[in-house]
């Protein structure tokens, strides 16, 4: 869509992938807008509402190309597309193409507020590599796969949000406790007392840790996991007195039915750090001097099953997806951070497992583990 006052002038994204494969780079940083709002805009108000949109947003996306990028940087933009793309083309001041990744971020946050300004609509923003010798020809995937990454990358700094808040707590308490042992006047008792709950806290700080590792570590290796094993029972077992005292904080009892002994393609402090969650989740969310259930039954040679399930109110059928994404609690009103189902979800799938969640024969929630030995 070229702008004819303007400074820089658009191209077509075919033409735009026609210069990167001439521009003789292998790979070239590319930054990509989306405007949802137009698609809806044309679908409810009509495509002469959501032409004027599109004209309001590509003037803002050549303004802002012009006081955010360099010279030699190309853009483009299809007609009656609500996709914007960016081609970082010209050199950096060290003669190379490719800027860090902090400078396309910083520039695709600048354009993104000029753009949403400008319609005062939600702007999507993403960016990844363009590989001359790989992408040739398939623009709309690599679009995607921008925009799948700024998605990513927007959830985790909400998930690293959400964490450094959580983490504040358990440190606050941890440290008040820690004081007042200095108190010399403190009996034997409470100082025993005192003690526990600091550990307890740490512990919990811990789990808080691991987990944002964990989820970090994830997404940084795409490819299969080490092989590893690990005891089902050990786990269990472990699972069981790592929650035990937030259990008598809500009078809550945890009863174990048969556990079988069996060996599962998951490590047993990952597979402990699952239970955690589950566990920890079910004793919150559910009755208050309830009870939660867990155990487990060898399906056949090939996988093993661990059932986690309370006698709480449960969790509504259109919540039971949603609250395995970070940052969701269903409609709960308990603390939380919705990042431990989130984290169950990614290192389960992650070994070839899966996690289910229904109803439970004590008309609370049922999560059921399903791993490979």
């Amino acid at each position: 869509m070229p702008v004819a006052d303007a400074a820089r002038r658009s191209t077509a994204i075919p033409r735009l992938e026609q210069s990167l494969l001439h521009s003789g780079e292998t790979a070239i940083p590319l930054l990509v807008v989306r405007i949802p709002a137009l698609e809806r805009t044309a679908w409810r108000e009509g495509l002469r509402k959501a032409r004027k949109l599109e004209r309001q947003a590509g003037d803002a996306f050549v303004s802002a190309a012009d006081r955010v990028l360099r010279a030699g940087d190309l853009i483009a933009h299809d007609e009656g597309s609500d996709i914007f793309v960016a081609a970082l083309t010209a050199p950096t001041r060290d003669g190379g193409v490719c800027p860090a990744p902090i400078d396309a971020r910083s520039a695709l946050a600048r354009i993104c507020a000029t753009m949403e300004a400008a319609t005062q609509l939600d702007v999507d923003t993403g960016w990844t590599m363009y590989a001359v010798s790989d992408d040739r020809g398939a623009m709309p995937s690599v679009v995607d796969r921008a925009l799948t990454r700024g998605a990513q990358e927007r959830e985790r700094y909400a998930f690293f949000s959400a964490i450094g808040h959580e983490l504040r707590t358990p440190l606050s308490s941890i440290r008040g406790y820690l004081e007042t042992l200095l108190d010399d006047k403190i009996d034997a008792h409470t100082r025993q007392r005192f003690l526990t709950v600091a550990h307890n806290e740490s512990l919990r700080l811990s789990r808080l840790v691991e987990g944002m590792f964990e989820i970090s570590l994830l997404d940084l290796h795409a490819s299969s996991p080490a092989a590893s094993k690990g005891s089902v029972q050990r786990a269990i077992d472990a699972a069981i007195d790592a929650c035990s005292s937030t259990a008598a904080a809500r009078s809550a009892t945890i009863n174990r039915t048969p556990v079988e002994s069996a060996t599962v393609a998951m490590d047993s402090d990952r597979l402990t750090l699952v239970l955690i969650n589950l566990l920890d989740n079910s004793i919150k969310h559910g009755r208050a001097g309830g009870t939660v259930t867990i155990g487990s039954a060898l399906i056949d040679r090939r996988a093993v099953c661990i059932v986690v399930e309370d006698d709480g109110p449960g969790i509504a059928a259109e919540y039971r997806d949603r609250i395995f994404a970070l940052g969701e609690r269903g409609d709960t009103q308990a603390a939380g951070t919705g990042i431990g189902l989130a984290l169950v979800r990614l290192m389960i799938e992650r070994v070839g497992g899966r996690v289910d969640l229904d109803d439970a024969p004590m008309s609370g929630a049922r999560f059921t583990i399903t791993l490979p030995t």
